[in-house]
């Protein structure tokens, strides 16, 4: 399985949130591009970033610190927050970035996000972030009326390279991921599933590696806070996670 340390971006800044409360906002430090370097020297298979204040506005006011960090490392760099349009997608491409991440768009245009998956193969994922069972959008804010496994089975043959699942209830808590939501995902869709929230120790992240259901594993987890409270070192979780 591989680990995706996550770069969160606000204000340029590297920060958490809680459940993604942008009230109970940790900032963890002022320089992105030297925290991809420590991923990076470390091994990491991905870096996943993402754009808070696109997310919640669309507004891509952190796009120049996201090319930096393209820029500055080898590893590929998965990236969400505000990709909403054709246009947001191909800059983000174009300026190196390996993966894309659309949510709130592909709910409210589903053809959209088919035409842009095809568009660009291997290079489109679909987020899910789901509060218990209902997917958010608009970063979080808002339900969209719609459950995570309706969603994904719908879209299941859009030719995503991936379903990056978010459970918001765990979220920067580190209580232990959704075990129960990750394994019904995989016996019901055939894109390969990236999980994230909840992990706050090496067994969370085992616990990811070893879920088999289907005769389907995880492709991924994303780990966050826990990494940067000292929680797991970077060494550590990609060992847990097998990566390493």
């Amino acid at each position: 399985m591989d680990l995706y340390p996550a770069i969160d971006l606000r204000g340029g800044q590297c920060v958490r949130l809680t459940q993604g409360d942008f009230a109970r906002e940790t900032v963890y430090g002022d320089d992105p591009v030297s925290q991809a370097r420590v991923f990076t020297d470390a091994g990491a298979p991905w870096i996943h970033v993402v754009d808070l204040d696109a997310a919640r506005t669309g507004e891509p006011v952190n796009r120049p610190v996201i090319a930096a960090v393209v820029a500055a490392v080898s590893t590929p760099i998965q990236t969400g927050g505000g990709v909403r349009d054709d246009a947001s997608a191909d800059e983000l491409l174009g300026a190196g970035v390996a993966r894309v991440v659309v949510g709130t768009a592909a709910l409210d245009d589903p053809s959209w996000a088919r035409a842009l998956a095809a568009r660009h193969p291997g290079r489109v994922v679909l987020g899910l972030d789901v509060r218990g069972d209902e997917v958010a959008v608009r970063g979080w804010a808002e339900g969209s009326g719609r459950t995570l496994l309706d969603v994904a089975t719908e879209m299941d043959d859009a030719g995503f390279a991936a379903y990056v699942v978010t459970q918001i209830n765990v979220d920067g808590v580190g209580t232990g991921p959704d075990l129960d939501t990750y394994e019904r995902l995989l016996t019901e869709v055939e894109t390969d599933v990236v999980a994230s929230g909840g992990v706050g120790t090496p067994e969370h992240l085992r616990d990811l590696a070893a879920l088999e259901a289907g005769n389907r594993v995880l492709a991924g987890a994303i780990v966050g806070r826990a990494l940067y409270d000292g929680a797991l070192s970077i060494d550590t979780a990609l060992a847990a996670a097998g990566t390493a």
